[in-house]
């Protein structure tokens, strides 16, 4: 295994992460264990959940899995907060120094350990000052709760911002963020990556591979299969997920994936995992078949005329599908 740096800490980390999020949802609890098992024999030692995956119970299946196969002191956790938790209580979601306090007892108590590796803010908040919650965040790091900061689909402008915030209050700062980051929208590689790399911060990319999109499952002009998360109807992602530019994508892998004789998944996953700036896309298994595929890609190597025949039909910095669109609304000031 080739492990990685997570940013400048000096942790080293998988070139996967294992995401949790289909845990309580698709995954039921001895699914979830075994995903888990698996993932953990085979070399990985980074996992990613949070609070809102399931209201907690995705963090329940983590915890009783590394509970049960004794392996926590090894891994290196990483959850989040900033979800709504409760619907009738308003300040059960967001960013504030309350919120991110309460929620943090709750994951460690639903983890079954003493501290978190990683506790990121799910997403921004912009009704919240960025020093209300680094303060908080740093409160839970000098407490031994939590021992490295990160965030989430945070715009390049947010994350610098805070780091600048972070120095001048002496603060703990953010060490990496997670992106939407696949082949149908490379957007993050205009101003985020080079911030990233010029700031020291990893890159933890979710959905690498489209929400499905990317596995070959999904063919032109044909129904979606019947246990597809993805439709072709306009509810997906993007009406722009189904186009003749997607499945251009598509073909060059299939393409590719022919020649290695590996799967239009491993392709795509390997992709993203070598590109400049990455540190470990999270993947998303609901089983250990699915899971089984995707390490796969970690034997598949990615040549520099494997990168231009992909360029050529995704371009780079490019969006074919904006598969993400904020509204991050004004950054309130500090």
């Amino acid at each position: 295994m080739d492990y990685r740096s997570l940013g400048r800490t000096g942790v080293k980390v998988s070139p996967l992460c294992l995401g949790c999020m289909m845990f309580g949802w698709k995954s039921d609890e001895a699914s979830s264990m075994d995903v888990v098992d698996r993932a953990i024999d085979a070399g990985i030692n980074f996992l990613d959940t949070a609070n809102v995956y399931s209201r907690g119970v995705s963090e329940e299946h983590v915890g009783k899995a590394l509970a049960r196969n004794g392996k926590r002191a090894k891994i290196v956790l990483a959850t989040k907060v900033h979800g709504k938790m409760d619907d009738s209580d308003p300040n059960a979601l967001g960013n504030s120094r309350r919120h991110i306090i309460e929620q943090c007892e709750a994951s460690l108590r639903r983890l079954q350990t003493d501290w978190i590796d990683l506790y990121q803010i799910h997403r921004p908040s912009p009704d919240v000052p960025i020093d209300e919650t680094l303060r908080a965040l740093d409160d839970l790091v000098r407490a031994g709760k939590v021992r490295y900061l990160g965030t989430s689909t945070f715009a390049a402008w947010q994350l610098a911002d805070s780091i600048h915030v972070a120095r001048e209050l002496g603060l703990n700062r953010f060490v990496c963020e997670q992106p939407p980051y696949h082949l149908l929208d490379r957007r993050i590689e205009r101003e985020l990556v080079p911030m990233a790399q010029n700031f020291g911060v990893g890159i933890i990319p979710w959905a690498p591979l489209a929400s499905g999109f990317l596995t070959g499952k999904y063919k032109k002009d044909q129904p979606t299969p019947a246990d597809a998360r993805l439709k072709n109807d306009g509810t997906g992602r993007s009406p722009f997920l189904f186009s003749d530019a997607s499945f251009a994508v598509l073909a060059a892998l299939e393409t590719l994936a022919g020649a290695k004789k590996c799967t239009v998944l491993q392709v795509a996953l390997a992709w993203c995992m070598h590109q400049p700036g990455i540190t470990a896309p999270i993947i998303g298994p609901k089983n250990v078949e699915q899971l089984n595929d995707n390490l796969g890609a970690l034997n598949v190597a990615i040549t520099d005329d494997d990168r231009k025949k992909l360029d050529e039909v995704s371009k780079p910095g490019r969006a074919i599908v904006p598969y993400y669109e904020a509204d991050f609304g004004a950054y309130r000031q500090r």
